[in-house]
Protein backbone atom coordinates (compact mmCIF):
# COMPACT_ATOMS: atom_id res chain seq x y z
CA UNK A 1 0.00 0.00 0.00
CA UNK A 2 1.18 3.74 -1.04
CA UNK A 3 2.13 6.26 1.28
CA UNK A 4 -0.87 8.66 2.67
CA UNK A 5 -2.13 11.03 0.05
CA UNK A 6 -1.02 14.72 0.36
CA UNK A 7 -4.57 16.28 0.45
CA UNK A 8 -5.29 13.86 3.51
CA UNK A 9 -4.88 15.11 6.76
CA UNK A 10 -5.69 11.91 8.83
CA UNK A 11 -6.95 8.71 7.97
CA UNK A 12 -5.70 4.75 8.52
CA UNK A 13 -5.46 1.61 6.23
CA UNK A 14 -8.81 -0.19 5.64
CA UNK A 15 -8.45 -3.13 8.35
CA UNK A 16 -10.14 -6.74 7.32
CA UNK A 17 -10.00 -6.96 11.61
CA UNK A 18 -10.85 -2.90 12.70
CA UNK A 19 -10.25 -2.31 16.38
CA UNK A 20 -13.13 -0.05 16.86
CA UNK A 21 -15.89 0.47 19.41
CA UNK A 22 -18.71 -1.96 19.44
CA UNK A 23 -20.67 0.80 18.93
CA UNK A 24 -19.43 2.07 15.43
CA UNK A 25 -21.01 0.00 13.53
CA UNK A 26 -20.73 1.91 10.30
CA UNK A 27 -16.76 2.01 10.55
CA UNK A 28 -16.58 -1.49 11.26
CA UNK A 29 -18.33 -2.35 8.36
CA UNK A 30 -16.75 0.17 6.17
CA UNK A 31 -13.43 -1.07 6.68
CA UNK A 32 -14.06 -4.68 6.60
CA UNK A 33 -15.54 -3.94 2.92
CA UNK A 34 -12.87 -1.83 1.80
CA UNK A 35 -10.19 -3.84 2.89
CA UNK A 36 -11.82 -6.81 0.99
CA UNK A 37 -11.61 -4.50 -1.85
CA UNK A 38 -7.87 -4.49 -1.54
CA UNK A 39 -7.28 -7.90 -0.61
CA UNK A 40 -9.96 -9.70 -3.36
CA UNK A 41 -8.80 -8.94 -7.03
CA UNK A 42 -11.95 -10.51 -8.40
CA UNK A 43 -13.99 -8.82 -6.22
CA UNK A 44 -12.63 -4.83 -6.62
CA UNK A 45 -13.08 -5.76 -10.17
CA UNK A 46 -16.55 -6.89 -9.85
CA UNK A 47 -17.58 -4.04 -7.65
CA UNK A 48 -15.42 -1.67 -9.38
CA UNK A 49 -16.95 -3.22 -12.51
CA UNK A 50 -20.20 -1.90 -11.84
CA UNK A 51 -19.50 1.51 -11.92
CA UNK A 52 -17.84 0.89 -15.61
CA UNK A 53 -14.61 1.05 -13.79
CA UNK A 54 -11.95 -1.05 -15.50
CA UNK A 55 -9.39 -3.24 -13.42
CA UNK A 56 -6.79 -4.05 -14.65
CA UNK A 57 -4.42 -7.33 -13.19
CA UNK A 58 -1.66 -4.79 -12.40
CA UNK A 59 -4.22 -2.14 -10.71
CA UNK A 60 -3.25 -1.63 -7.36
CA UNK A 61 -5.87 -0.46 -4.90
CA UNK A 62 -5.71 1.82 -1.56
CA UNK A 63 -8.25 1.86 0.92
CA UNK A 64 -8.67 4.55 4.05
CA UNK A 65 -10.81 5.31 6.25
CA UNK A 66 -12.21 7.88 8.50
CA UNK A 67 -10.27 10.24 6.58
CA UNK A 68 -10.05 13.88 7.12
CA UNK A 69 -8.44 16.91 5.16
CA UNK A 70 -5.74 18.89 5.34
CA UNK A 71 -7.52 22.50 5.68
CA UNK A 72 -10.45 20.64 8.15
CA UNK A 73 -7.52 21.21 10.79
CA UNK A 74 -8.55 24.80 12.09
CA UNK A 75 -11.94 23.41 11.86
CA UNK A 76 -14.31 22.87 14.56
CA UNK A 77 -14.01 19.28 16.39
CA UNK A 78 -18.49 19.15 16.02
CA UNK A 79 -18.18 20.21 12.02
CA UNK A 80 -14.79 17.68 11.46
CA UNK A 81 -16.62 15.22 12.86
CA UNK A 82 -20.15 15.39 10.82
CA UNK A 83 -18.10 15.97 7.47
CA UNK A 84 -15.38 13.54 7.66
CA UNK A 85 -15.75 10.04 4.99
CA UNK A 86 -15.83 6.94 5.73
CA UNK A 87 -13.31 5.96 3.13
CA UNK A 88 -11.19 6.97 0.16
CA UNK A 89 -10.56 4.67 -2.68
CA UNK A 90 -7.37 4.90 -5.32
CA UNK A 91 -6.84 3.08 -8.05
CA UNK A 92 -3.90 3.30 -9.31
CA UNK A 93 -3.30 1.88 -12.65
CA UNK A 94 0.50 3.39 -13.55
CA UNK A 95 -0.63 5.75 -15.96
CA UNK A 96 -3.13 7.51 -13.73
CA UNK A 97 -5.32 7.37 -10.62
CA UNK A 98 -8.81 6.77 -10.13
CA UNK A 99 -10.24 8.17 -6.63
CA UNK A 100 -13.63 8.09 -4.87
CA UNK A 101 -15.06 8.96 -1.35
CA UNK A 102 -16.78 6.40 0.63
CA UNK A 103 -19.67 7.25 2.65
CA UNK A 104 -21.77 4.78 4.80
CA UNK A 105 -24.69 3.72 6.74
CA UNK A 106 -25.78 1.20 8.32
CA UNK A 107 -29.08 -0.29 10.26
CA UNK A 108 -32.44 2.14 9.40
CA UNK A 109 -29.68 5.24 8.48
CA UNK A 110 -29.97 6.92 5.23
CA UNK A 111 -27.96 8.88 3.36
CA UNK A 112 -27.73 12.77 4.28
CA UNK A 113 -28.59 15.12 1.61
CA UNK A 114 -26.62 17.90 3.27
CA UNK A 115 -23.25 15.80 4.35
CA UNK A 116 -23.68 14.34 0.49
CA UNK A 117 -23.59 17.85 -1.23
CA UNK A 118 -20.38 18.38 1.03
CA UNK A 119 -18.66 15.27 0.23
CA UNK A 120 -19.27 16.35 -3.24
CA UNK A 121 -17.64 20.07 -2.94
CA UNK A 122 -14.64 18.21 -1.16
CA UNK A 123 -14.30 15.31 -4.04
CA UNK A 124 -14.25 18.98 -6.51
CA UNK A 125 -12.05 20.92 -4.54
CA UNK A 126 -9.65 17.81 -4.28
CA UNK A 127 -9.85 16.31 -8.01
CA UNK A 128 -11.26 13.42 -6.55
CA UNK A 129 -13.84 11.54 -9.68
CA UNK A 130 -16.42 9.78 -7.74
CA UNK A 131 -18.78 9.78 -4.50
CA UNK A 132 -19.87 6.32 -3.21
CA UNK A 133 -22.56 6.11 -0.76
CA UNK A 134 -23.59 2.75 0.65
CA UNK A 135 -26.38 2.30 2.79
CA UNK A 136 -29.86 -0.38 3.18
CA UNK A 137 -31.05 1.71 0.70
CA UNK A 138 -31.60 -0.11 -2.88
CA UNK A 139 -31.57 2.00 -6.22
CA UNK A 140 -31.57 0.29 -9.71
CA UNK A 141 -28.70 0.26 -10.86
CA UNK A 142 -25.78 1.73 -9.18
CA UNK A 143 -25.45 5.04 -11.35
CA UNK A 144 -28.57 6.01 -9.76
CA UNK A 145 -29.29 7.33 -6.09
CA UNK A 146 -31.87 7.53 -3.55
CA UNK A 147 -30.96 11.14 -3.00
CA UNK A 148 -31.95 13.21 -5.99
CA UNK A 149 -29.74 15.87 -6.58
CA UNK A 150 -29.62 18.62 -9.69
CA UNK A 151 -27.05 17.70 -12.60
CA UNK A 152 -25.17 20.79 -12.10
CA UNK A 153 -24.28 19.71 -8.78
CA UNK A 154 -22.49 16.84 -9.58
CA UNK A 155 -20.68 18.70 -12.65
CA UNK A 156 -17.61 16.89 -12.72
CA UNK A 157 -18.17 14.40 -9.86
CA UNK A 158 -19.57 11.13 -10.23
CA UNK A 159 -22.16 10.01 -7.52
CA UNK A 160 -23.10 6.07 -7.30
CA UNK A 161 -24.92 3.90 -4.55
CA UNK A 162 -24.46 0.24 -3.38
CA UNK A 163 -26.75 -1.35 -1.29
CA UNK A 164 -25.13 -3.27 1.58
CA UNK A 165 -27.55 -6.47 0.03
CA UNK A 166 -26.06 -5.67 -3.84
CA UNK A 167 -22.54 -5.81 -2.02
CA UNK A 168 -23.24 -9.13 -0.25
CA UNK A 169 -24.50 -10.53 -3.45
CA UNK A 170 -21.58 -9.87 -5.65
CA UNK A 171 -19.89 -11.57 -3.52
CA UNK A 172 -21.53 -14.07 -3.21
CA UNK A 173 -22.05 -14.59 -6.91
CA UNK A 174 -18.12 -14.56 -7.47
CA UNK A 175 -17.72 -17.53 -4.52
CA UNK A 176 -20.52 -19.66 -6.30
CA UNK A 177 -19.12 -19.55 -9.57
CA UNK A 178 -15.53 -19.91 -8.15
CA UNK A 179 -14.32 -16.73 -9.49
CA UNK A 180 -11.78 -16.30 -7.14
CA UNK A 181 -8.68 -18.39 -8.01
CA UNK A 182 -6.88 -18.10 -4.86
CA UNK A 183 -7.88 -20.33 -1.74
CA UNK A 184 -6.65 -17.50 0.79
CA UNK A 185 -8.63 -14.67 -1.59
CA UNK A 186 -11.68 -17.46 -1.35
CA UNK A 187 -11.37 -17.60 2.07
CA UNK A 188 -11.62 -13.50 3.22
CA UNK A 189 -14.73 -13.48 1.20
CA UNK A 190 -16.53 -16.37 2.64
CA UNK A 191 -15.15 -14.64 5.90
CA UNK A 192 -16.67 -10.70 4.74
CA UNK A 193 -19.74 -12.90 3.72
CA UNK A 194 -20.39 -14.59 7.19
CA UNK A 195 -20.22 -10.82 8.89
CA UNK A 196 -22.56 -9.19 6.30
CA UNK A 197 -24.99 -12.02 6.76
CA UNK A 198 -24.52 -12.04 10.87
CA UNK A 199 -28.03 -9.70 12.33
CA UNK A 200 -25.30 -7.58 14.07
CA UNK A 201 -23.61 -6.18 11.23
CA UNK A 202 -26.82 -4.18 10.55
CA UNK A 203 -26.95 -4.94 6.57
CA UNK A 204 -30.56 -5.68 5.65
CA UNK A 205 -32.84 -6.27 2.96
CA UNK A 206 -35.36 -4.42 2.40
CA UNK A 207 -38.25 -5.28 4.21
CA UNK A 208 -40.94 -2.68 4.54
CA UNK A 209 -43.01 -0.60 2.54
CA UNK A 210 -43.06 3.63 3.23
CA UNK A 211 -45.66 4.59 5.69
CA UNK A 212 -47.69 5.94 3.31
CA UNK A 213 -48.52 2.47 1.82
CA UNK A 214 -51.61 1.18 3.76
CA UNK A 215 -53.60 5.12 3.03
CA UNK A 216 -52.69 4.57 -0.71
CA UNK A 217 -53.99 0.71 -1.45
CA UNK A 218 -57.49 1.92 1.17
CA UNK A 219 -57.68 4.96 -1.76
CA UNK A 220 -57.62 2.56 -4.00
CA UNK A 221 -60.04 0.43 -2.31
CA UNK A 222 -62.49 3.30 -1.81
CA UNK A 223 -61.72 4.52 -5.60
CA UNK A 224 -60.39 7.64 -4.01
CA UNK A 225 -58.66 10.30 -6.24
CA UNK A 226 -54.64 9.96 -6.36
CA UNK A 227 -52.30 12.49 -7.87
CA UNK A 228 -49.30 11.24 -9.53
CA UNK A 229 -47.30 14.34 -7.78
CA UNK A 230 -48.01 13.39 -4.40
CA UNK A 231 -45.71 12.90 -1.91
CA UNK A 232 -47.66 9.38 -0.70
CA UNK A 233 -47.76 8.16 -4.85
CA UNK A 234 -44.21 9.51 -5.32
CA UNK A 235 -42.89 7.49 -1.74
CA UNK A 236 -44.85 4.30 -2.71
CA UNK A 237 -43.44 4.00 -6.26
CA UNK A 238 -39.63 4.66 -4.43
CA UNK A 239 -40.51 2.30 -2.37
CA UNK A 240 -41.40 -0.40 -5.39
CA UNK A 241 -38.04 0.37 -6.93
CA UNK A 242 -35.95 -0.93 -3.85
CA UNK A 243 -38.49 -3.93 -3.91
CA UNK A 244 -37.41 -4.61 -6.97
CA UNK A 245 -33.96 -4.30 -6.75
CA UNK A 246 -34.32 -6.86 -3.83
CA UNK A 247 -35.74 -9.24 -5.84
CA UNK A 248 -33.04 -9.63 -7.92
CA UNK A 249 -30.41 -9.83 -5.47
CA UNK A 250 -32.55 -12.76 -3.50
CA UNK A 251 -33.07 -14.49 -6.71
CA UNK A 252 -28.94 -13.70 -7.81
CA UNK A 253 -28.38 -15.27 -4.53
CA UNK A 254 -30.74 -18.39 -4.54
CA UNK A 255 -29.91 -18.93 -8.34
CA UNK A 256 -26.07 -17.95 -7.80
CA UNK A 257 -26.69 -16.11 -11.33
CA UNK A 258 -26.62 -12.44 -11.32
CA UNK A 259 -30.76 -11.85 -11.72
CA UNK A 260 -31.51 -8.00 -13.30
CA UNK A 261 -34.44 -5.58 -13.62
CA UNK A 262 -35.73 -4.98 -17.47
CA UNK A 263 -35.48 -1.42 -17.65
CA UNK A 264 -36.22 0.83 -20.94
CA UNK A 265 -32.94 2.75 -22.06
CA UNK A 266 -34.98 6.10 -21.09
CA UNK A 267 -35.59 4.65 -17.35
CA UNK A 268 -32.07 3.22 -17.11
CA UNK A 269 -30.56 7.25 -18.02
CA UNK A 270 -32.81 9.04 -16.01
CA UNK A 271 -34.37 7.38 -12.94
CA UNK A 272 -36.28 10.23 -12.38
CA UNK A 273 -38.89 9.80 -15.42
CA UNK A 274 -38.36 6.26 -14.33
CA UNK A 275 -40.23 7.38 -11.12
CA UNK A 276 -42.59 9.66 -13.00
CA UNK A 277 -44.07 6.79 -15.15
CA UNK A 278 -43.99 4.66 -12.56
CA UNK A 279 -46.58 7.08 -10.82
CA UNK A 280 -48.65 7.48 -13.54
CA UNK A 281 -48.81 3.86 -14.44
CA UNK A 282 -49.92 3.54 -10.22
CA UNK A 283 -52.74 6.16 -10.79
CA UNK A 284 -54.03 5.20 -14.31
CA UNK A 285 -53.90 0.75 -13.35
CA UNK A 286 -53.85 0.74 -9.98
CA UNK A 287 -50.78 -1.47 -10.77
CA UNK A 288 -46.82 -1.80 -10.07
CA UNK A 289 -44.86 -3.97 -12.21
CA UNK A 290 -41.76 -5.12 -12.58
CA UNK A 291 -39.83 -7.37 -15.07
CA UNK A 292 -36.91 -9.75 -13.89
CA UNK A 293 -34.21 -11.09 -16.11
CA UNK A 294 -32.92 -14.61 -15.37
CA UNK A 295 -30.22 -15.67 -17.55
CA UNK A 296 -31.41 -18.44 -19.86
CA UNK A 297 -34.78 -18.35 -18.55
CA UNK A 298 -37.94 -18.99 -21.46
CA UNK A 299 -38.88 -15.27 -20.47
CA UNK A 300 -38.90 -12.67 -18.49
CA UNK A 301 -40.58 -13.21 -15.02
CA UNK A 302 -43.03 -10.40 -14.67
CA UNK A 303 -44.03 -9.39 -10.97
CA UNK A 304 -47.03 -7.52 -10.87
CA UNK A 305 -49.18 -6.22 -7.46
CA UNK A 306 -52.25 -5.24 -8.03
CA UNK A 307 -54.01 -2.47 -5.96
CA UNK A 308 -57.27 -3.02 -7.17
CA UNK A 309 -57.94 -6.61 -6.35
CA UNK A 310 -54.88 -6.95 -3.67
CA UNK A 311 -53.39 -9.41 -5.30
CA UNK A 312 -49.54 -10.66 -6.36
CA UNK A 313 -49.52 -12.05 -9.91
CA UNK A 314 -45.58 -13.44 -10.60
CA UNK A 315 -45.37 -14.98 -14.60
CA UNK A 316 -43.79 -15.71 -17.71
CA UNK A 317 -45.13 -15.18 -21.14
CA UNK A 318 -44.36 -17.91 -23.84
CA UNK A 319 -45.27 -18.30 -27.86
CA UNK A 320 -47.24 -21.16 -28.79
CA UNK A 321 -45.54 -23.34 -30.65
CA UNK A 322 -46.28 -22.62 -34.55
CA UNK A 323 -45.74 -26.54 -35.58
CA UNK A 324 -48.62 -27.27 -33.59
CA UNK A 325 -52.13 -26.51 -35.08
CA UNK A 326 -54.40 -27.52 -32.98
CA UNK A 327 -55.44 -25.94 -29.85
CA UNK A 328 -54.81 -29.23 -27.96
CA UNK A 329 -52.21 -29.66 -29.26
CA UNK A 330 -50.33 -26.54 -28.31
CA UNK A 331 -51.63 -26.81 -24.64
CA UNK A 332 -50.24 -29.77 -24.37
CA UNK A 333 -47.01 -28.71 -25.25
CA UNK A 334 -47.22 -26.62 -22.58
CA UNK A 335 -48.68 -28.77 -19.85
CA UNK A 336 -45.76 -31.05 -20.76
CA UNK A 337 -43.28 -29.11 -19.12
CA UNK A 338 -45.29 -28.29 -15.94
CA UNK A 339 -46.09 -31.93 -15.30
CA UNK A 340 -44.34 -32.03 -11.86
CA UNK A 341 -45.53 -28.21 -10.82
CA UNK A 342 -47.41 -27.94 -7.70
CA UNK A 343 -50.76 -26.32 -9.53
CA UNK A 344 -52.02 -24.49 -5.99
CA UNK A 345 -52.82 -21.10 -7.20
CA UNK A 346 -51.11 -21.88 -10.13
CA UNK A 347 -52.72 -20.66 -13.94
CA UNK A 348 -52.59 -20.69 -17.83
CA UNK A 349 -54.21 -17.93 -20.03
CA UNK A 350 -54.46 -18.54 -23.54
CA UNK A 351 -53.97 -15.97 -25.93
CA UNK A 352 -55.59 -16.15 -29.71
CA UNK A 353 -55.63 -13.17 -32.04
CA UNK A 354 -58.61 -10.96 -33.77
CA UNK A 355 -61.81 -11.59 -31.73
CA UNK A 356 -61.81 -14.43 -31.10
CA UNK A 357 -62.04 -14.89 -26.80
CA UNK A 358 -59.19 -15.30 -24.33
CA UNK A 359 -59.43 -18.33 -21.87
CA UNK A 360 -57.93 -18.63 -18.75
CA UNK A 361 -57.81 -21.68 -16.57
CA UNK A 362 -56.14 -22.91 -13.40
CA UNK A 363 -53.40 -25.68 -13.95
CA UNK A 364 -55.08 -28.06 -12.21
CA UNK A 365 -58.03 -28.29 -14.51
CA UNK A 366 -55.44 -27.81 -17.87
CA UNK A 367 -53.60 -30.69 -16.71
CA UNK A 368 -56.46 -33.06 -16.81
CA UNK A 369 -58.24 -31.53 -19.40
CA UNK A 370 -56.53 -29.89 -22.53
CA UNK A 371 -59.85 -28.55 -23.94
CA UNK A 372 -60.78 -26.26 -21.04
CA UNK A 373 -59.12 -23.83 -22.88
CA UNK A 374 -60.97 -23.50 -26.02
CA UNK A 375 -62.40 -20.57 -27.13
CA UNK A 376 -66.65 -20.97 -27.43
CA UNK A 377 -66.57 -18.45 -30.12
CA UNK A 378 -63.98 -19.59 -32.45
CA UNK A 379 -61.67 -22.61 -33.44
CA UNK A 380 -58.46 -20.53 -33.89
CA UNK A 381 -55.68 -22.35 -32.22
CA UNK A 382 -53.92 -19.77 -29.13
CA UNK A 383 -50.61 -17.90 -30.35
CA UNK A 384 -49.08 -17.66 -26.91
CA UNK A 385 -49.75 -18.71 -23.06
CA UNK A 386 -48.71 -16.79 -19.79
CA UNK A 387 -48.01 -19.34 -16.84
CA UNK A 388 -48.56 -17.04 -13.65
CA UNK A 389 -49.14 -17.36 -10.08
CA UNK A 390 -51.26 -15.64 -8.19
CA UNK A 391 -51.59 -14.71 -4.16
CA UNK A 392 -54.80 -13.12 -2.96
CA UNK A 393 -53.76 -11.41 0.59
CA UNK A 394 -57.19 -9.18 0.59
CA UNK A 395 -56.95 -7.03 3.79
CA UNK A 396 -52.99 -8.82 4.61
CA UNK A 397 -52.29 -6.49 1.65
CA UNK A 398 -51.81 -3.00 3.00
CA UNK A 399 -49.29 -4.66 5.43
CA UNK A 400 -46.34 -2.29 4.92
CA UNK A 401 -44.28 -5.39 6.43
CA UNK A 402 -46.42 -8.56 5.41
CA UNK A 403 -46.69 -7.22 1.29
CA UNK A 404 -43.01 -7.73 1.45
CA UNK A 405 -42.94 -11.12 3.11
CA UNK A 406 -45.70 -12.23 0.93
CA UNK A 407 -43.82 -10.97 -2.33
CA UNK A 408 -40.31 -12.63 -1.40
CA UNK A 409 -41.74 -15.68 -1.20
CA UNK A 410 -44.13 -15.75 -3.84
CA UNK A 411 -41.32 -14.90 -6.45
CA UNK A 412 -39.05 -17.74 -5.58
CA UNK A 413 -41.86 -20.42 -4.95
CA UNK A 414 -43.42 -19.58 -8.66
CA UNK A 415 -39.49 -19.45 -10.42
CA UNK A 416 -39.03 -23.06 -8.48
CA UNK A 417 -42.36 -24.40 -9.24
CA UNK A 418 -43.16 -23.07 -12.87
CA UNK A 419 -40.57 -21.11 -14.20
CA UNK A 420 -37.10 -22.91 -14.09
CA UNK A 421 -39.19 -25.85 -16.41
CA UNK A 422 -40.17 -23.56 -18.83
CA UNK A 423 -38.45 -23.63 -22.09
CA UNK A 424 -39.43 -21.74 -25.47
CA UNK A 425 -40.79 -23.27 -28.29
CA UNK A 426 -38.05 -23.09 -30.92
CA UNK A 427 -38.66 -23.83 -34.91
CA UNK A 428 -37.23 -27.19 -35.80
CA UNK A 429 -34.65 -27.02 -38.55
CA UNK A 430 -35.85 -27.68 -42.35
CA UNK A 431 -35.95 -30.55 -43.84
CA UNK A 432 -34.40 -31.83 -47.29
CA UNK A 433 -36.65 -32.23 -50.36
CA UNK A 434 -37.21 -35.66 -51.36
CA UNK A 435 -35.35 -37.16 -54.04
CA UNK A 436 -37.04 -37.56 -58.01
CA UNK A 437 -39.30 -40.36 -58.03
CA UNK A 438 -37.88 -43.24 -59.67
CA UNK A 439 -40.16 -42.34 -62.39
CA UNK A 440 -38.80 -39.20 -64.18
CA UNK A 441 -38.61 -39.32 -67.24
CA UNK A 442 -35.67 -38.89 -69.46
CA UNK A 443 -36.68 -35.62 -70.97
CA UNK A 444 -36.32 -34.30 -67.51
CA UNK A 445 -33.01 -36.15 -66.91
CA UNK A 446 -31.10 -34.70 -69.83
CA UNK A 447 -32.35 -30.91 -68.98
CA UNK A 448 -31.17 -31.87 -65.56
CA UNK A 449 -27.57 -32.67 -66.97
CA UNK A 450 -27.80 -29.32 -69.25
CA UNK A 451 -28.37 -27.10 -66.30
CA UNK A 452 -25.58 -29.04 -64.48
CA UNK A 453 -23.22 -28.57 -67.54
CA UNK A 454 -22.03 -32.29 -68.27
CA UNK A 455 -22.82 -34.40 -71.11
CA UNK A 456 -23.14 -38.23 -71.90
CA UNK A 457 -19.63 -39.21 -72.19
CA UNK A 458 -18.89 -37.38 -68.77
CA UNK A 459 -21.21 -40.02 -66.84
CA UNK A 460 -18.24 -42.44 -67.46
CA UNK A 461 -15.43 -40.28 -65.76
CA UNK A 462 -15.02 -41.68 -61.99
CA UNK A 463 -16.87 -39.69 -59.43
CA UNK A 464 -19.62 -38.67 -61.48
CA UNK A 465 -21.91 -41.84 -61.39
CA UNK A 466 -20.10 -43.74 -63.98
CA UNK A 467 -17.53 -46.72 -64.01
CA UNK A 468 -13.58 -46.03 -64.41
CA UNK A 469 -12.39 -48.31 -67.83
CA UNK A 470 -8.65 -48.71 -65.64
Amino acid sequence: MTGRPDFIGTGEPARLIPVVADTNKEQRAASIFLAALRSVFEFRKAMLGSLSIRVGSRATLDAWTEITFHQDKNAKAEKKKQDRPDGLLILNTGKKQWRALIEAKIDNAEIDETQLKEYIQQAKQHKIDAVITISNQFVALPTHHPIKLPKNLTKGVDLYHWSWSYIRTQASLLTEDGAIESPDQRFIIDEVLRYLAHKTSGIAGFSSMNREWKDVVGKVKSKSTLSKGSEEVENTVSSWHQEQRDLCLILSRKLAQPVSLKLSRAHRTDPVKRLHDDAENLVRDKTLICKLEIPNAAADLVVTADLSTRTIFCGMWLAAPQDKKSTSARVHWLTRQLAKTNPQNMYIKAFRKGHAEDTQKPLSEVLEDASVLDATNSNSAPTGFEVFYMVDLAGKFSGNQVFIRELEEAVPHFYEQAGERLRAWVAPPPKMKRKESAGTSGKDESERREVIGIDDTDLNRPGLGGTSNS
